[in-house]
């Protein structure tokens, strides 16, 4: 078995709009069980991206008493974003979130356009299923 980036990710991917209430983005998260969205902050046919996830709405919304239906997505963001590579293996994945102290990086192909989405979650499972050698 192959433990790569892109075989462990989540695809595909959820976008949503820098404008979308957080209230909006917390209800896809639990519907899908996941943990984080891509923030798409296209601005004049320029296209980028920020993140939010659980923790920033944990810290941002949830601990500051802030009303996650009067906020946007695109003010809790986190940006830039860190991205993997498809072909890492899931030791080098893992080891670029603690060296970043993130749980959550979108993964890119060998063109650069974003297909999928690995997390912590993810690599316990591979661990889980495969033990150590996941990591190699």
């Amino acid at each position: 078995m192959s433990y790569i980036v892109r075989d462990w990710m989540t695809t595909p991917i959820i976008v949503i709009d820098d404008s979308t209430t957080v209230t909006h983005a917390m209800t896809l998260m639990r519907r899908r069980n996941i943990h984080s969205l891509l923030v798409d902050t296209s601005e004049s046919g320029k296209v980028s991206h920020g993140i939010v996830t659980t923790t920033d709405i944990r810290d941002k919304i949830v601990a500051a008493g802030r009303d996650p239906a009067q906020t946007t997505v695109g003010e809790i963001m986190t940006t830039p974003v860190h991205t993997a590579q498809s072909t890492w293996t899931l030791q080098q994945c893992a080891e670029r979130m603690y060296a970043l102290g993130i749980r959550h990086l979108p993964v890119l192909d060998a063109d650069g356009t974003i297909i999928g989405m690995i997390s912590q979650t993810d690599i316990f499972s591979a661990v889980e299923e495969a033990g150590w050698e996941a990591l190699g």
